[in-house]
């Protein structure tokens, strides 16, 4: 009698067998229009403004021609202003980050704190944000108004004196008066992000720092902000994205004027484009610019995922 061996092989392998190339396909096929919605709606364009970021195209014009990386070079190495509102734009996203973070933590850890009417004070705290930038621009442009403005107004109020303060104008206060405004729009955003990760930390390592003798700021500085670390990184992310290319605030407020003394990157852009009709330029720019903003968010992403990864500590 004769006995035929049976291989028996893994219950994985045997269902893998059972699905056909028309299951494997399904998802692709699923995605499919989304991807080409996708395509048509970003895709395109794209492609066809990285071209025209290496022709002469102009609105005055009716005629382009390949001119390679001329546009390139003129801003990298023959442009003064680009460099000018380029590190003006570093300058007032480090500034308001920063600020914005100072602030946020501040405020989060106040109200994580508050026991009742947590909801109400999350309310008003966000109510900036609900705020179209163009309304806050405009909101902020009559605040700093040299004759009938608001802060003019408070400072005659407290001194009895008249003041006209050009504030939108002089070179160091329109700076100034447009980072508050940003700064005013964007702080809610970084209370809600770290309030929410303040609320998810365990209350064990608190209780046993306590149980040792630490104090208030040791329990802060050595378990608090390590561990909320990740919170920290996402915000501070996504802000850099937004202020990088602000311009809403910016252009309602001053438009860069006077002189260009508060002229951003993509202030100098809509100036290239479409008031001087270098589009290619403004284009070249553009490319410049997000090629640079993907280089500082994968900085702060790849930090992100070391303090994940090391269980909340940078």
């Amino acid at each position: 009698m004769t006995i035929t061996a049976i291989t028996a092989r893994p219950v994985g392998q045997r269902r893998r067998q059972r699905i056909s190339l028309g299951e494997k396909q399904l998802p692709i096929v699923l995605l499919l229009p989304a991807i080409l919605i996708m395509l048509f709606v970003i895709g395109i364009p794209m492609a066809y403004s990285f071209y025209l970021s290496f022709t002469d195209y102009s609105l005055s014009s009716t005629t382009h021609k390949l001119i390679g990386l001329d546009n390139y070079i003129h801003l990298l190495f023959k442009d003064p202003l680009f460099w000018s509102a380029f590190g003006r734009t570093v300058l007032f996203m480090a500034l308001a980050v920063n600020i914005e973070f100072l602030l946020g933590l501040g405020i989060a850890q106040l109200m994580a704190k508050v026991i009742r009417g947590q909801g109400f004070l999350r309310t008003i705290m966000m109510m900036p944000m609900m705020f179209a930038p163009i309304l806050v621009g405009f909101q902020f442009k009559w605040f700093f108004n040299a004759q009938t403005g608001l802060v003019n107004n408070l400072l005659f109020t407290l001194t009895g004196e008249p003041h006209f303060i050009p504030w939108l104008i002089q070179k160091p206060l329109g700076f100034i008066a447009i980072l508050i405004a940003e700064i005013w729009m964007g702080t809610p955003f970084m209370v809600v992000i770290l309030e929410a990760g303040i609320l998810s930390l365990p209350t064990e390592p608190f209780e046993a720092a306590e149980v040792d003798g630490a104090s208030g700021w040791d329990k802060f500085r050595m378990l608090t902000i390590p561990m909320i670390m990740p919170f920290i990184y996402t915000a501070m992310a996504i802000r850099s994205l937004d202020l990088a290319r602000a311009y809403d605030v910016v252009q309602i407020m001053t438009g860069g004027g006077p002189a260009n003394r508060t002229e951003l990157i993509w202030t100098y852009v809509n100036r290239l484009a479409f008031g001087q009709h270098e589009f290619a330029l403004a284009t070249a720019m553009s490319y410049i610019t997000v090629l640079l903003s993907f280089v500082f968010t994968w900085y702060l992403f790849r930090n992100l995922i070391k303090s994940r990864w090391a269980g909340g500590a940078a």
